[in-house]
């Protein structure tokens, strides 16, 4: 900041002695460096998970796979240990970090879980065709230790990991061995897992249940549910049109809960995923009802139409909830 320019400024009378004296004083207040530092770790935690990797995969020969697995496991064992040492008593309400390294430790702790069953699974087969069983025990230690140690990115890692265990459990072997996952089973899947998120997150939220974590659970919940109800549109081609009114019911709950909480990346988010459905419905439509080259004109005319109305919806409903935010 140019204090001589603010200087200048109150000599021609521009500001006043008081503005003049907040200026000097904000130029000589402390910087904060909290999100650098923050920054620094997630990266630190990232490189070196990425270096260790490297290391293992450059010298898998000489080293062994013994000396790896149980290097992991003291790593892993250490941080946990390091966590339950600093951590404070469970609480349902939110729980502040003891010091600023304690979450970077538990989050390194918990990739190096997933890391070391990841490693036994591949390399000595240790639960056999039991993929789900290779999810699922570290889904459950993920699921306690971000509520034991009040950690959202734990919980991020728990529900990717419930994820991944429904769609195993739910998915043939011989699907995930082929790769082809055109396979209505993880429709219906994705469904009953975005619905049980966003159920929890409203009970976390009404019951006073690390009520934080409403929002990562609300957030996994929503983007399951509208994803799973674009590809039930695009998979079950001939009934599409019913998946296209469930989807609009869901739009319409997730807007009005937008609404009710003031939240514009719920609205942005739900107006998007309809708009994706509704376009899919109309030019479906279109091609059904017309010829090719008229279709295609129609298409072009729904898609600036429709761009421009769905742009004015997203000033429209942004104004609105800057009002009512500063109600």
């Amino acid at each position: 900041m140019d204090v001589k320019l603010f200087e200048k400024l109150f000599q021609q009378q521009l500001i006043s002695e008081t503005d003049l004296e907040k200026i000097t004083l904000q130029q000589q207040a402390p910087v904060s460096v909290h999100w650098d530092v923050r920054t620094l770790l997630y990266l630190g935690i990232v490189l070196l998970t990425t270096g260790l990797g490297i290391v293992v995969y450059k010298n898998i020969d000489t080293i062994g796979h013994d000396i790896i697995i149980i290097v992991i496991a003291i790593a892993c064992l250490g941080c946990f240990a390091y966590c339950l040492k600093k951590s404070k008593r469970y609480s349902n309400k939110k729980i502040e970090s003891p010091n600023i390294w304690f979450d970077y430790v538990l989050l390194m702790g918990c990739l190096l879980l997933l890391t070391f069953v990841a490693y036994i699974q591949y390399q000595y087969n240790v639960f056999g065709n039991r993929l789900g069983m290779a999810t699922f025990i570290p889904m459950v230690i993920l699921f306690v230790t971000a509520y034991y140690f009040d950690h959202l990115g734990v919980l991020s890692l728990a529900i990717t990991n419930l994820a991944a265990w429904a769609g195993i459990s739910a998915t043939p072997l011989k699907i995930l061995e082929e790769n082809n996952f055109n396979n209505d089973q993880i429709i219906y899947t994705g469904l009953v897992l975005g619905l049980g998120l966003v159920a929890i997150s409203f009970l976390s939220k009404n019951r006073n249940i690390k009520e934080h974590f409403a929002f990562t659970y609300k957030n996994f919940g929503a983007h399951l549910l509208f994803i799973s109800c674009l590809a039930a549109m695009f998979y079950f081609e001939n009934i599409y049109l019913i998946w296209f009114v469930i989807l609009a019911g869901i739009s319409f709950f997730f807007f009005k809960n937008a609404l009710k909480e003031n939240s514009f990346y719920f609205l942005v988010i739900t107006l998007l995923y309809a708009y994706i459905g509704l376009s899919y419905a109309v030019i479906e439509l279109l091609f059904l009802a017309g010829d090719g080259i008229g279709a295609v004109y129609l298409g072009l005319i729904y898609f600036i139409a429709s761009g421009i109305g769905l742009i004015r919806m997203f000033i429209h409903y942004n104004k609105i909830l800057k009002k009512n935010d500063s109600i």
